[in-house]
């Protein structure tokens, strides 16, 4: 291992990622330097590049949150991991003692770090991160194909478990079958619920058939009305549970206006814009509309226990593998929705 690595580099809005030469990073003692073998490539960071939302720590900033790796350095006070094991890195770093931590909320903890937000992240060689959320992955699954775990993952399994509460039966609907949506329909669906997935684009629908959904509705051209009627004529009955996982208000208003009396909206896609919602539906029906954010540290373990054991499968999912000097081509592919999720491998 020399003293400098390649790594991607985000100097701001609107601007190409620029590959350069960069010292390794120096660990502390509660730290892990990782040789990265995976890197994910997400809409969350072409919301940085392509529509000016900023980053908690100022440019240039090395982005990338969705990593896997081994691990090459640790930290004189880190106990959990060794030279050479297998790493998970999860998105987002916790406190550990503010309140929503100390509630199990870890999620959005106060003092959160976001990898590639808050602190340099993962389309570099090596990246460094606090130990302590770390997991590790066992030998059954690729090291390269786990880094998606860390968020298209991580994320829709948060949602469905932890803010849905989907049970076996319930009958959910997903908006958007892209690299979140689509784990959506496939988690969802693993837990028994029956799914109808829905999007514009014919072979992310297709998919959706193979990862476990019931029925699809490919929406393009259609008015909220008939969606709603679609969508009751699939079920015979409106939907206990919505996902929205575009981040798009049109759809964020039609997921609220589908639901059953004492439904539930996951809201699960970004958006900085306000969203119409009828007030006298959300208290004479009951319904309830939720976030979700990320993942706690917790249900990473048996997240990765579902993926070594083949009930959540993670490479199929896969349509894409960039070098680290092609990642700006990687988010053309994204930008123009040719792929479920693509990532950027490293030698």
């Amino acid at each position: 291992m020399g003293s400098t690595m390649r790594a991607a580099v985000f100097y701001g809005g609107g601007q190409e990622l620029r590959v350069e030469n960069l010292p390794i990073p120096e660990i502390a003692n509660s730290e892990i330097l990782v040789k990265v073998a995976a890197c994910g490539v997400c809409h969350t960071d072409l919301h940085y590049i392509d529509h000016g939302v900023p980053t908690f720590k100022k440019p240039p900033l090395i982005l990338g949150h969705e990593a896997s790796g081994f691990v090459v350095r640790v930290g004189n006070g880190v106990k959990k991991f060794r030279e050479g094991d297998k790493v998970l890195i999860p998105a987002v770093f916790t406190c550990g003692s503010c309140r929503n931590c100390r509630a199990g909320r870890e999620n959005i903890c106060d003092e959160m770090q976001m990898l590639g937000n808050n602190i340099d992240g993962a389309y570099a060689e090596y990246v460094k991160v606090p130990a302590k959320d770390c997991s590790h992955l066992p030998d059954e699954i690729p090291v390269d194909a786990a880094s998606i775990i860390a968020d298209a993952v991580s994320t829709p399994y948060h949602a469905v478990k932890n803010r849905a509460q989907v049970k076996p039966g319930d009958y959910v609907v997903v908006f958007g079958c892209g690299g979140v949506g689509i784990n959506v329909v496939q988690i969802a669906s693993a837990v028994g619920a029956s799914v109808l997935a829905i999007d514009i684009v014919d072979y992310k629908l297709d998919f959706s058939k193979k990862m476990g959904a019931v029925a699809t509705l490919n929406t393009s051209g259609m008015v909220e009305k008939e969606i709603i009627r679609a969508i009751r004529n699939t079920f015979g009955m409106l939907p206990d549970i919505a996902f929205e996982a575009i981040g798009n208000p049109k759809t964020i208003e039609l997921a609220y206006n589908c639901l059953r009396p004492g439904g539930r909206l996951v809201q699960i896609g970004y958006t900085h814009e306000n969203v119409s919602i009828n007030a006298g539906r959300l208290m004479y029906r009951e319904i309830e509309i939720m976030g979700s954010l990320g993942c706690r540290p917790v249900d990473y373990p048996p997240l990765i226990e579902m993926v070594r054991t083949g009930k959540i499968k993670i490479e199929p999912l896969i349509t894409h593998r960039f070098k680290l000097e092609e990642i700006n081509r990687a988010f053309d592919t994204l930008r123009k929705g040719e792929t479920l999720r693509s990532i950027i491998v490293f030698d």
